[in-house]
């Protein structure tokens, strides 16, 4: 469902290096690496927000071009973290933005909305409030809603629960985790804490320096690291994983 092949970016330096990533569709991807390491900027790539300065993206087996970019991102639907809700617009507002440019009419914005808000656990009284009137929960739960409105097959995450109190946060895990099942979406979640990584993703992709080091389970990468920095990088965060 989404494959990218030796992509490469540049800034004042460089930031990807020649990055390869296969994702299965209905499957579960995610992106790990310290701050810096280049995850949300590969996000943004395949979003097709970015352009790449060599490699190619695929979306569904189609090359990602100028001339069919927008079609292609409208199969992704795009999570960030604190929600990126628009602050003059109510939370259903944000949630039908896109649906009135593409001319839906109000029962079936309706019927999506209640359908998206059962499945997120989301108080439908809550709609009617700007964000600033939203906790850091509910505001997340409005921006998953939002991008699944348009039932797109791709899910792109970049850090969506990193600014949420803990307690929170593990609610949302376990709604995260329900919905992927549920929906069978592909995923692509990056994340800086590896005991999310391994509850939501199917496989793991560890990246430092703009370079994926290695791909595979949590048990593979605990088990069989990489090298030292793969080594050093788990056990950095290994207390929450000993479940694993």
């Amino acid at each position: 469902m989404i494959q990218t092949r030796y992509i490469s970016k540049s800034y004042d330096q460089k930031v990807l290096d020649d990055v390869s990533l296969s994702i299965e569709k209905g499957k579960t991807v995610s992106l790990i690496g310290p701050s810096g390491c280049g995850k949300s900027t590969f996000l943004r790539i395949i979003m097709g927000l970015i352009q790449p300065d060599s490699g190619e993206i695929q979306i569904d087996g189609k090359v990602m071009a100028s001339k069919n970019a927008l079609a292609l991102r409208r199969k992704m639907g795009y999570v960030i973290q604190s929600g990126g809700l628009f602050p003059h617009l109510t939370a259903r507002e944000n949630l039908t933005l896109v649906t009135h440019y593409l001319g839906w009419d109000k029962a079936k914005e309706n019927e999506r909305i209640q359908e998206l808000s059962e499945l997120t656990n989301m108080n439908p009284s809550m709609l009617n409030r700007k964000p600033e009137n939203l906790s850091g929960g509910q505001a997340q739960r409005i921006s998953l809603m939002r991008a699944l409105m348009l039932d797109p097959p791709i899910l792109l995450m970049d850090e969506p629960l990193g600014s949420i109190d803990p307690l929170v946060r593990y609610e949302l895990q376990n709604d995260l985790r329900s919905i992927f099942r549920e929906l069978n979406k592909t995923v692509l979640l990056v994340t800086h804490d590896l005991g999310e990584a391994a509850f939501l993703g199917d496989e793991i992709a560890l990246m430092k320096a703009g370079e994926i080091i290695q791909t595979g389970s949590i048990k593979e990468i605990i088990e069989h690291p990489a090298n030292e920095f793969v080594k050093q990088f788990v056990q950095a965060q290994r207390s929450p994983l000993e479940e694993y």
